[in-house]
Formats: C-alpha cells, structure tokens, sequence
C-alpha cells in the first residue's frame, strides 16, 4: 500500500481483514494523509468553532447576548491539534490490532512486483509484492508567479492559522477556498476572492449558490469573478496585488490563500517502470476495479482524479482491496456527493438542474424553500433550501442540492434515493420526523408530485 490517506489506510485494512499480509508505506509522519492532517479534519474543526461564534453573535437578536468574544490563537491551533492526534492515533492503533506493518518513507516503482523505499533514516529498503494499491494522494496546484513569501500560503498553512490578517485574498472560488475564507472572516479579517471563471462554485447548482452570496455578503469587500491575479509584489507591510478582467485593480492584502486547485502526487513514484499509465494531466488510469494497466497494480483516492474527496477514496479502496483479494468488487456508485462545509452548508448530489438540461434530459425540479419548514424558521435558518431534480419519464430522482445549516447530513438522503432509484412518491411517502430540516426532501418530493400542504397549491401540469 503507498499511502496512508483516507484511501489508502481503509485499502489496507479491508485487505487486513481479508486476511491477507499489508504492509503500507506513508511519506508523512502519521497516517491519515491530507485529509485528517491538513485538510478535511483540521478545517472542519476550525469551521466548527467559527459556526459556533457566529451563532452565539446572532443570537443578540432572539435575546440572549453575549460580551465580544476574544480569539485566542494558541487554544485555537490546540484544540485542532487535539482533534487530528485523536484521530491518527486511533488509525495507529487500529493498524497495529490488523498487523498492518507500517513503514516510514517515499516510494519509487522498481518494476511490477516490487518498490524501492527512501526511509526516513537515509537508508533504502526493497519492498517485493504480489498485489499493490497506489493511494498517494494529491497536492495543491502552486501558481508560478507568486513570490515565495510567508504570508502566501495554501491550505496547509492556512490551517497552521499564522495570525488572523487585516485585509485577506482567496485566489479561487471554490470549496477549499470558501471554507478557509469562512474561518477567517469569523476570526475578524476581511476577505477579497478572485476567481477566473464566472462563477463561484461552477459545478454547483446556481439556486444554492445565490442563496450562499446573500447570506455571506458580510464577509467579503470584492468578490472578483472572471478576473484573474496577474502580479504580487511583496513589500514590507503589504502584498500588493494586481488584478485583470472584472474589477481590474491594485489592491493591499495582508495574507493570500492561493486555492487554484490540486495535482495528483504521483510524479516522484516512477510508475512507467511498472508499467502504469496516466493521463495528460498525470492522474492514474485506471477501470472500475481499481486495476491500472499493470495487472497487479490498483490505484485509489486522489490520484485516480476528480472528484477528489476522501469518502469516494474509502469506497474506492475497499474495491480495490476485495478486488485485489480476488473477489468480484467494482464501484459502481451512481454519485458521489460534495459538501462546502461554509456558513450555511452547501451540499449536492447528481444532475444540477442546469446540467440535466444541457444534456437535453426532460427533467422536472421541485424546491422546498425552508421559509416554510417549522424547524428552519425556530433556527433562524429560514433562508435555506431543499432542491431536487426528477426525471419527468421515469419520475427517478437524478439529482439534487441543499444550502442551510446540516445541509452535508442531509445529502446522503438524497444519494440513497438516486442509488435506489426512488420517484418522488417513495420519497415523499417515507415519513420525516416533524419538525426537522430533512423533512424539507420529503417536502420537495411532495412538490414534484403536487401535494405538498406546507406550501401554497400548485396545480400539476
């Protein structure tokens, strides 16, 4: 196993479990890869704390005040610590109870059945194996004309929260840059974004994307879309910055989040020696097994391409661990859903609304808006929305999308639906607990199907 991330460690212990011998090389420290070191965990933990402050501000309004609170970096960065050592220890121990042989260093291919690996102490061990599975992860993409200076960073030392800056700029709408734009906003900075295309978000669906712009305008002074950064000069007290395209300019930043995307890891691995291709942007090709073109080589996670999120890695190295073992695995998975884990949530799941009908689909979209839902309006979240997108032949759910509080809970709803291929009957027929927000996709599907008695009658075409 190279790799320890997500992808790789859940590899290794389903081929544990299945009774065969593992041994897994990481190239960091700890296992857990990205993800649960300087990724998902570690943001969400620090969304975690930002949510809560914001809520406790906004409760001034329903009469519970209290005094302004004061951030305390130091406590901060340990709390977060605290949460990704609790997690990298248990995937220690849980390697040691499979007998996972864990080996410390990076890796290069020698040939089909065996690597060679650089350990952390200088020397060099050959590793000889049956069956390999790549999980080596991805890295950020480095934009080539940002000077190399501290206060640039990408979204390792973002997380490493160097000092709460003055003026911030986030170069990329998307989720990653999103997500560190909401933390930082609640910790008192104040936020540009530029992004090169036209939209923030671009695969997600623009009705929950609108929605997120209203309910964040506070926390951003530009957000700069089809323009691009053509220049940073680091001076003593200021990153200067040159913009082109829409709101083209030169602005003063104290900090910059470059979130232009990630690359696959995978260059330092010497796969053409074993026979394993990829394709032009370096990603390794693989088929529904997991299986590149050397036989007895599988790759997971990231480096297989988008979406690169650690919950398709997990199902894809459990795949590739059966399927290694000889069994009869393949993934198969309708969707994959995606969360911005920003303030509100913005989660989705299959066909957008405005993909369905670029592929010429004849759909029919249903939006439960949760100014009706009992639980939204008692939270304060009567903004939200529940979207979903049906087939209007075989009256399937496709699709779906959700902006409000919890928003990531809720999508896996969804995802059942379309992977068992529920109409809307099935969904709006399941009985929700009253009063939730997951009620607001049984409430949708009550409206694809012209019944709905929470809202205004729509009489059914």
């Amino acid at each position: 196993m190279i790799g320890g991330g997500p992808g790789g460690y859940s590899a290794a212990f389903r081929a544990a479990d299945l009774g065969q011998r593992v041994v897994l090389v990481e190239r960091d420290a700890t296992l857990g890869g990205v993800c649960l070191n300087v990724g998902c965990i570690p943001s969400k933990a620090l969304l975690h704390v930002a949510a809560i402050k914001e809520e406790a501000e906004r409760l001034a309004a329903h009469g519970v005040a209290f005094d302004t609170p004061t951030v305390d970096l130091d406590k901060l960065r340990s709390f977060k610590a605290g949460v990704v050592s609790k997690l990298t220890d248990g995937l220690k121990g849980m390697a040691r109870l499979r007998k996972v042989e864990l080996v410390r260093g990076t890796t290069m291919f020698a040939d089909a059945s065996a690597v060679d690996v650089k350990l952390f102490d200088g020397t060099s061990r050959r590793i000889v194996f049956a069956k390999a599975i790549v999980a080596a992860g991805s890295v950020p993409v480095r934009l080539p004309f940002l000077p190399d200076d501290p206060r640039i960073v990408d979204s390792t030392g973002a997380l490493e929260l160097p000092f709460v800056p003055e003026r911030m700029l986030v170069i990329g709408g998307g989720i990653i840059g999103l997500e560190m734009a909401t933390v930082y906003s609640a910790l008192g900075a104040r936020v540009d974004v530029v992004e090169q295309l036209d939209r923030l978000l671009p695969d997600v669906d623009r009705d929950v994307v609108e929605i997120w712009r209203k309910r964040n305008a506070h926390r951003f002074d530009t957000i700069l879309l089809g323009a691009r950064v053509e220049s940073v000069i680091a001076e003593d007290d200021a990153l200067v910055v040159t913009t082109s395209g829409a709101g083209a300019g030169v602005r003063r930043y104290d900090l910059i989040l470059q979130s232009a995307g990630r690359r696959p890891a995978a260059e330092a691995l010497r796969l053409a020696a074993a026979g394993v291709s990829t394709d032009v942007r370096g990603f390794i090709e693989i088929d529904t097994q997991m299986r590149t073109g050397a036989a007895n080589i599988f790759a997971v996670g990231d480096v297989t391409g988008n979406p690169m999120l650690a919950h398709k890695a997990v199902h894809q190295g459990h795949v590739a661990a059966e399927a290694a073992t000889g069994l009869n695995s393949f993934m198969d998975a309708k969707v994959v859903p995606s969360v911005a884990y920003t303030d509100p949530e913005i989660a989705w799941a299959g066909l957008t609304e405005e993909a369905a009908r670029a592929a010429a689909r004849n759909v029919e979209v249903a939006k439960f808006p949760w100014a009706a839902s009992g639980r939204a309006i008692a939270n304060g979240a009567d903004y939200g929305l529940t979207k979903l997108v049906f087939d209007k032949e075989t009256h399937r759910i496709i699709g779906g999308a959700i902006v409000g509080p919890a928003a990531g809970d809720m999508i896996g709803e969804i995802c059942l639906a379309i992977e068992m291929g529920a109409d809307a009957v099935d969904i709006g027929k399941t009985i929700h607990p009253h009063p939730t927000l997951g009620e607001t996709i049984g409430m949708a599907a009550e409206v694809a199907e012209g019944v709905c008695t929470d809202l205004p009658p729509v009489r059914k075409r």
